[in-house]
Formats: C-alpha cells, sequence, structure tokens
C-alpha cells in the first residue's frame, strides 16, 4: 500500500465492541495502543499498564478483527532487556493473538527489537513524543530545533535498520516527517503518523478521541468526527429518567403477554393455592 502510494488507516481499539466497529469501518491495521490506560481503565498514565491487562483487551480485540492487521504495545517496563521483550512479544502473540508488537524509543531499544525480529517477532517502531516518558518531556511536540529533529531522523532510521518493518512519528513537525517517510520507504518501510501533518504514509488516532468519547486533555493533532461520547451521555441520562417516572418499559411495546386462556388457567390455579393455604 504504501509503495503504490495507498494511504493506510490504523484505528486504535481495545475490547471486542472497539474493533469490530474498526472492522467494519475498513480499517487496514488495529492498534490496541497502550492509550487503553487511560481512556479504557482510568488509569493517569500508561506506565500503570501491565502485561497481563494488555494481553487481555488484546485478546478480546483478536476475537474482533477478521480483517485489519492487528498490532499491540509493549507496555512500559516489559522490556528492559531483549530477553524481557522477546518473552512479553511472545505472550502478546500467543496469548493475546496480536500479529506484530510496537515499542516506543530509538536508537536505545534497537537491541531489543533485533532480538524480537531475531525471533520471528514483527515489530513497529515510535519515535518522536513518547508517552510511556511524558515524565521527562512532556506532552508536547518533539523535534522543532534542528538538532532536535536530526535526533529523531537519527532514531528512526536506526529503529527501522534494526527490523522494525514500521515506524509511528508521534507529535513532531509535518516537514520532518516528510523527510523520514520518504527516506524510510526507499528502505522499504512505512510510516504512520499521528500529529505528524498529511506526508506519512499511514494515520492513526485513538478512537477515543475521534469519537469523543474521551473527555480529556484533547492533543491539537486531534479531529472529532463525531460525538458519541455525548451522545452516550444524553441517551443514558434519559434512560435513567424513563426508569425514574415509570415510562420504561412499556408493557405493550417492551413486556410480553400470556394467552388470555392461559392467564385464566394460572389465574385459577393461584386461587386454588391460596384456598389450600387458607385451610
Amino acid at each position: 500500500m504504501a509503495s503504490s502510494g495507498t494511504r493506510i488507516a490504523v484505528c486504535t481499539a481495545y475490547d471486542f465492541p472497539t474493533a469490530t466497529r474498526a472492522d467494519r469501518a475498513g480499517a487496514d491495521m488495529t492498534l490496541v495502543g497502550d492509550s487503553l490506560a487511560q481512556v479504557a481503565l482510568g488509569y493517569p498514565s500508561t506506565t500503570r499498564l501491565s502485561l497481563d491487562a494488555m494481553i487481555h483487551h488484546c485478546d478480546a480485540v483478536s476475537r474482533g478483527t477478521a480483517r485489519p492487521f492487528l498490532f499491540a504495545d509493549l507496555p512500559f517496563g516489559t522490556h528492559p532487556t531483549p530477553e524481557d521483550g522477546v518473552r512479553a512479544a511472545v505472550r502478546l502473540i500467543r496469548e493475546g493473538g496480536a500479529d506484530a508488537v510496537k515499542l516506543e524509543g530509538g536508537r536505545e531499544v534497537v537491541p531489543v527489537i533485533r532480538a524480537l525480529v531475531n525471533n520471528g517477532i514483527p515489530v513497529v517502531g515510535h519515535v518522536g513524543l513518547l508517552p510511556t516518558r511524558a515524565a521527562e518531556t512532556g506532552f508536547k511536540v518533539q523535534g522543532r530545533g534542528a538538532l532536535g529533529a536530526l535526533r529523531i531522523m537519527d532514531d528512526a532510521e536506526a529503529v527501522c535498520e534494526a527490523g522494525a518493518f514500521a515506524i509511528v512519528l508521534e507529535a513532531v513537525p509535518h516537514r520532518v516527517a516528510d523527510v523520514i517517510t520518504t527516506k524510510l520507504n526507499k528502505l522499504k518501510r512505512f510510516t504512520i503518523g499521528i500529529g505528524a501533518g498529511p506526508g506519512t504514509n499511514g494515520q492513526v488516532l485513538v478512537c477515543a478521541d475521534a469519537l469523543g468519547e474521551w473527555k480529556g486533555h484533547q492533543a491539537k493533532f486531534v479531529r472529532r468526527f463525531a460525538e458519541v461520547g455525548d451522545l452516550a451521555e444524553t441517551g443514558s441520562k434519559a434512560y435513567v429518567d424513563a426508569v425514574k417516572d415509570g415510562s420504561f418499559p412499556d408493557a405493550e411495546k417492551e413486556g410480553y403477554d400470556m394467552l388470555q386462556g392461559e392467564w385464566e388457567k394460572l389465574s385459577g390455579l393461584l386461587a386454588q393455592r391460596a384456598g389450600v393455604g387458607s385451610k
């Protein structure tokens, strides 16, 4: 798709319903991102996500994924050494049903990527803004300065030369992303942008951001394609109000009845039982 200029649509998913939604929408790839820690599990940071939790959610997503290529994040702290990374990735693929794993970092994670690839595990890299390291860098654009941009370019190339078949570029200037994309395409690798402009081979957004389900901080690169969150809240309140005022359920529209003859028979049986009890 990248070599033919066909844009690659990547959706995030965290459970069976969001997976089937991405599948029906025609997504090319589905990502179980570590953002599930915040948008699905309520943690304040992606660093709180455990490998067991990621596997649990990835497994649910895999059951709802028929067509898209499925990849998942290796959570923070699961790959301090190449051996640790391989063990975690094997579990994500074997127990979680992922087709590939994604991990954040540049040249410092090259040994882990090489070990994963050498063990037959497909890898997606991730450079630029790294959410698991936001305590150090903050949630802000990376590579606005020339030296910072050069570092990201070098990291992206090193990650792909180590064996990653694609790389996520997050929150980097679009011209920097364009240079990286051109260079990596020559290496038969492709880029997926999130806040990296329109020149990457593909795009990904957190589904809760794109659909208006997340009410927390919204990055500049997020576009709301629907306001599902507002609609769901309105519907939930309408349901609660209908229960409270007695208008739901309606006995005719949303209830079940008995044939009149069976009701009369039941009434007679109950009357007989009551009579026996009174004696």
